[in-house]
C-alpha cells in the first residue's frame, strides 16, 4: 500500500476539521415537536417553576423573623413602628415573597435551561453553562453589594441629616419597601455583563463600538443610578453608577476575551 501524498493528507485534514465544525453546529437529540408539544412542555416547566416559588415563599415565611432580623442589621438600632394593625404581618408576606423568589431563582434558571436547550447547537449548549452560573453570580453579587454598602450608606446619610432635629422611629413597612427594593435593582442592574456577552456573542455590538460609547454609558449608569435606587441620596445613586460603570467595562473585558 502507498502512503498517503501531501495532497490526500492535506484533503482528509480538511475534511475532518469541516467535519468537527459541522458537528458544532449540529442540533444533538434534535427531535420534532409540534407547536402543542411545546406549549405543553412550557406549561409543565412554569408550573415546576411556580411550584418551587410557593414551597420556598412557604420555607421563607416559617422563618421570616430571622430574615427580617438580618434586614434590620443595616438601619444601625432604629427603632421601627408598626403604625396600623397587621402592618409587620404583611411585611413578613412581603420578605417572605421576595426570598422565597431568590431562593427559587436556581431552580427557575434551571427550568428554563431544559426548555430552550434542545433547540440548541453543540456551540451554543457549550455557552449556557457559564452564561448561566455568570448571571446567577452577579445577581447574588448584587444583592451582597447592596446589603454591605448601599443599604447602609443610604441609611448613615438619612440619620446622620435628621440626627439633630428629629427622633429615628420608622414605619417597619416603608423600611422594607426601600430594602427589598434596592436588593432587587441592584441585583438586576448586576446583569449588565451578560447581557453585554449576548451582544457579542450574537454579533450586534462589539468590543470596540461598546468602549466608544462610553460617553452614554456614563450618562445611562447616573440616570440607571437615580431610576433604580429608591432614595433620592446622592451617596447610594453615585455608588450605584460607580458599580455600573465598573460592570459595564468589566463586561467589555470579557467580550474582548471571546474575540468579539
Amino acid at each position: 500500500m502507498t502512503p498517503p501524498t501531501e495532497l490526500e493528507t492535506a484533503t482528509t485534514e480538511t475534511a475532518i476539521l469541516n467535519g468537527g465544525a459541522a458537528d458544532l453546529d449540529d442540533v444533538p437529540y434534535d427531535v420534532e415537536m409540534s407547536l402543542f408539544d411545546h406549549l405543553e412542555e412550557l406549561r409543565q416547566r412554569i408550573l415546576y417553576s411556580l411550584i418551587a416559588v410557593v414551597l420556598a415563599i412557604v420555607a421563607c415565611f416559617w422563618q421570616v423573623k430571622p430574615i427580617v432580623s438580618l434586614l434590620e442589621v443595616p438601619a444601625q438600632g432604629v427603632k421601627f413602628l408598626q403604625l396600623s394593625p397587621g402592618e409587620y404581618f404583611f411585611v413578613s408576606f412581603k420578605v417572605a415573597g421576595y426570598s422565597g423568589l431568590v431562593a427559587a431563582s436556581p431552580f427557575i434558571l434551571y427550568q428554563i435551561v431544559l426548555f430552550v436547550l434542545p433547540g440548541l447547537t453543540r456551540r451554543e449548549r457549550r455557552l449556557v453553562g457559564p452564561l448561566v452560573l455568570g448571571s446567577s453570580v452577579l445577581f447574588f453579587a448584587g444583592l451582597l453589594f447592596a446589603y454591605v454598602a448601599l443599604i447602609p450608606a443610604a441609611l448613615n446619610f438619612f440619620i446622620s441629616y435628621g440626627a439633630d432635629v428629629v427622633e429615628q422611629l420608622w414605619s417597619i413597612d416603608r423600611y422594607f419597601e426601600f430594602v427589598l427594593l434596592l436588593l432587587f435593582s441592584t441585583g438586576l442592574a448586576f446583569q449588565i455583563p451578560i447581557l453585554q456577552m449576548l451582544l457579542g456573542l450574537l454579533g450586534i455590538v462589539n468590543s470596540d463600538q461598546m468602549v466608544k460609547g462610553w460617553r452614554y454609558v456614563l450618562l445611562g449608569a447616573a440616570v440607571l443610578g437615580a431610576v433604580l435606587t429608591p432614595s433620592t441620596d446622592p451617596v447610594t445613586q453615585s455608588l450605584l453608577a460607580g458599580a455600573v460603570l465598573f460592570l459595564y467595562f468589566g463586561g467589555i473585558g470579557l467580550v474582548k476575551a471571546i474575540g468579539r
